[in-house]
């Protein structure tokens, strides 16, 4: 089982970058203005990001200006988290956004390193028994 990342849950998306991989980076800062999370979240398969009107598009790293979107998400700060026991990602903004990270048959899906969090890596074909089962597809972003 993957472990869930709460300790984004309060921190901005203080940078995105993308090539053949979409990373978002997020900080957070505690009640005495101390940094308590600075994590980098790279994303190396499809994603679906979902925006505040219900629209979802499915965005596929290394392919250019259509990441666009993902631009939005500069500022935001995350209201909700979770990860299934097969290691699909779902993550929630304060603007209504979501993005959705399913674990790839072939390749690592995501990870996250950085200070103020555990290390989380989603391999190919993702974690335990449930990856292809409903709601956790494995190969489709949720």
């Amino acid at each position: 089982m993957v472990k869930n990342p709460v300790e984004l849950v309060g921190a901005q998306v203080t940078r995105t970058s993308f090539d053949y991989q979409v990373r978002l980076s997020f900080t957070g800062h505690g009640p005495d203005g101390r940094v308590r999370v600075d994590v980098e979240l790279v994303i190396e398969t499809a994603l679906s990001m979902t925006d505040a009107d219900g629209s979802r598009a499915v965005l596929e790293p290394g392919s250019g200006t259509s990441l666009a979107p993902l631009l939005g998400l500069f500022g935001r700060t995350v209201t909700g988290v979770g990860v299934a026991d097969c290691g699909a990602l779902s993550l929630e903004f304060d603007d209504g956004t979501g993005l959705g990270v399913a674990p790839d048959p072939y390749y690592e899906s995501w990870n996250l390193t950085g200070f103020g969090a555990e290390p989380v890596l989603v391999g190919p074909g993702g974690e335990g028994e449930t990856c292809g089962e409903p709601g956790c597809p494995v190969g489709a972003p949720s």
